[in-house]
């Protein structure tokens, strides 16, 4: 019997104390089947009257402390969770028949953290995040270009600094589901749920 990955030659999914250690060993595998971007999870928030929105973004770092996005604070996203600070994501990888559906707060990272990723990415990037009034209405494609040039102007002999409104945010899960696919639809479903940050985990099995 094979414990690869969290889980067994029979399709159920072995459990380990530290969910983040299943989820780390789930995403190695998905890095080496799914054609691109396995870090590609869906996001979830809802706005101040409670409306849920939806979109896929990327997951940049993932630790005991959550898991990463970065983004446009004014982009809708941004808006949404600075009203109501919690979020669910769901990575979905079809080569392995596997998800992993996640809920909990949302924080901003610290600055030093994000002024750490917008160093590492390419300039191009860098400037597009100051060129980009994410969400918001835009005139048309050349109004778009017409700020990039702008941007990379300014910054054409210069390091490019991070926006203030350019951040990182960090979920941190109260509840972990980890998901397999087996036959006749009889799924394999294994939850992890905790009070708050750095309470002990608990786990139960679900009916699919």
């Amino acid at each position: 019997m094979s414990d690869i990955g969290g889980s067994r030659d029979d399709g159920g999914i072995a459990p380990q104390t530290d969910p983040m250690v299943l989820f780390a060993g789930w995403m190695a595998e998905a890095a080496k089947t799914e054609p691109n971007e396995p870090e590609a999870m869906a996001l979830a928030t809802a706005d101040e009257l409670g409306r849920p929105d939806v979109r896929m973004v990327l997951l940049k770092s993932a630790d005991a402390r959550g898991f990463v996005f970065y983004t446009n604070l004014d982009s809708a996203k941004g808006r949404e969770l600075a009203v109501q600070p919690h979020a669910a994501l769901c990575f979905h990888w079809k080569s392995l028949r596997r998800q992993i559906r996640v809920r909990g707060p949302a924080a901003l990272v610290s600055d030093t953290e994000a002024d750490a990723y917008f160093a590492s990415r390419p300039k191009d990037s860098q400037i597009g995040a100051w060129a980009s009034a994410q969400s918001r209405p835009m005139e048309g494609r050349f109004a778009f270009e017409r700020e990039i040039a702008k941007y990379a102007a300014k910054f054409a002999l210069s390091n490019v600094p991070r926006p203030t409104y350019w951040s990182g945010l960090r979920i941190a899960p109260l509840e972990i589901e980890f998901w397999r696919d087996r036959p006749f639809r009889l799924h394999d479903r294994l939850v992890y749920r905790r009070e708050a940050a750095g309470a002990p985990w608990r786990t139960e099995r679900l009916y699919p």
